[in-house]
């Protein structure tokens, strides 16, 4: 013992009761799943199957077992160790989340090979003249790199719209681009798309950290940095101010409705594809509960129940049989992005090429504009619907989710955005934390 501080002493013993904490509701979980006789994110090994339709693809060999979102569990070690030697039992995102806040505190026992990641998608080739290339960006708050997109037919005197793509956990910008085809769709289309990357260090799965209180606030923690990666890509592009989006799967997805809520200059829409609302959790323990239920959408400032000051354009897609992020959470990003104004509603079914039956709601404005859409997917699961088996985590016979956000973005432009001036404080808002 000779040689160890009292400090030092202290933090070991804080971080052995962080883990102690962690394994006994990590235990409860696993004992409450085993009762139900169900995997512990919901879902059966066939259910994942089915409905992302690309499980097999992604190279998780038989040692592994899979979640929904991509992580991969050894059957031996840590999994088994925790779950009482139940080995093969599926982890939910938000218990590996829970793990992975333990993990950043540092180096313990068990811990070791958590932050295993998916292998990158396959580079794509590209058309002739387009770029895909990678760019970091840096602020207080740290670096995160970032992947852009510029179509073949691009030239420096077009004002383009730009969308920025917040992947899931354990994906990749490459991945993600692969599996919502986005970028084929800005060659059709002609526009920019950005995809921030997450940093293992700032979270061994790689998600976004939507479930802390000090990364739901504007300009601080990653609303910081992805903020600053929009305004870089404006300083370095001639984007259209006005025409801003941004969107995200699951914890991305969580993301977006974030930057949707805390920066309403900076974006002229949201979208929302199996994702929770912002502030619907504060920390892991509040996160289990919103993924299982939903959230608690918190008062906060000028806003009232956690939401905005005003209507932010809002596409959302959830899947009905989605087991990782109850599909009472699409529900409650609509209802935090009104901002509590009245709305007219219109409610359509149908069903996708695919066979996949949905049914969609529209909110319009009194002018007839719409400014709300709900798409629920039936039996759908957690997956970006209508996507390419090329990615992780989606299912092709859906409805075409990428397309569909892109159709609702471009009916919507950002008035706020006219007094952009390239730095955080040009514009004066309310709305800074969720």
């Amino acid at each position: 013992m000779h040689g160890i501080s009292n400090s030092t002493m202290s933090k070991a013993a804080g971080r052995a009761g962080r883990l102690a904490e962690a394994m006994t509701l990590v235990r409860r979980v696993l004992a409450e799943t085993r009762q139900a006789g169900v995997a512990a994110d919901g879902v059966r090994a066939s259910t994942v199957a089915s409905d992302s339709g690309n499980v097999q693809s992604l190279g998780h060999g038989s040692a592994f077992t899979t979640s929904l979102l991509g992580a991969r569990w050894p059957k031996d070690g840590f999994a088994k160790e925790i779950s009482g030697g139940s080995a093969g039992i599926e982890m939910p995102d938000a218990m590996r989340g829970f793990l992975d806040q333990v993990g950043q505190l540092g180096s313990l026992p068990g811990m070791s090979g958590l932050g295993s990641s998916l292998a990158k998608a396959p580079a794509a080739s590209l058309p002739a003249g387009a770029r895909f290339e990678e760019y970091l960006y840096s602020n207080a708050a740290g670096t995160r790199a970032y992947k852009l997109y510029v179509p073949s037919g691009y030239n420096d005197q077009q004002s383009l719209p730009l969308v920025v793509m917040m992947h899931g956990c354990t994906q990749s910008p490459d991945d993600f681009a692969a599996g919502t085809r986005m970028n084929e769709l800005a060659e059709e289309q002609m526009f920019l798309v950005a995809y921030p990357a997450q940093s293992q260090s700032a979270n061994v799965s790689k998600c976004w950290n939507w479930f802390n209180a000090s990364d739901q606030q504007r300009d601080t923690g990653e609303p910081s940095l992805i903020a600053g990666i929009t305004r870089q890509i404006l300083q370095d592009f001639p984007v259209d101010p006005k025409r801003v989006y941004i969107a995200g799967l699951s914890a991305g997805g969580a993301t977006a409705a974030i930057m949707g809520s805390v920066y309403p200059d900076l974006y002229a829409a949201v979208g929302v594809h199996s994702g929770l609302a912002c502030g619907a959790a504060v920390d892991m323990p509040s996160a289990f509960t919103a993924m299982r239920q939903g959230g608690v959408l918190r008062s906060n400032g000028p806003q009232q129940h956690g939401r905005v000051p005003r209507p932010v354009p809002t596409i959302v897609f959830h899947g009905d049989g989605d087991k990782t992020v109850h599909p009472a959470n699409g529900d409650q990003v609509i209802a935090q992005s009104q901002g509590g104004a009245e709305f007219d509603s219109e409610i359509s079914t149908g069903e996708s090429a695919g066979g996949m039956a949905y049914t969609r709601t529209v909110q319009t404005d009194p002018a007839g504009q719409p400014v709300l859409e709900h798409w629920v997917l039936h039996g759908a699961g957690h997956a970006w619907s209508g996507g390419s088996s090329a990615g992780s985590y989606t299912v092709p016979r859906g409805p075409d989710a990428s397309r569909e956000m892109l159709r609702f973005f471009f009916d919507h432009a950002n008035t706020a955005a006219a007094a952009f001036q390239g730095t955080p404080k040009s514009v004066s808002i309310s709305t800074s934390s969720c």
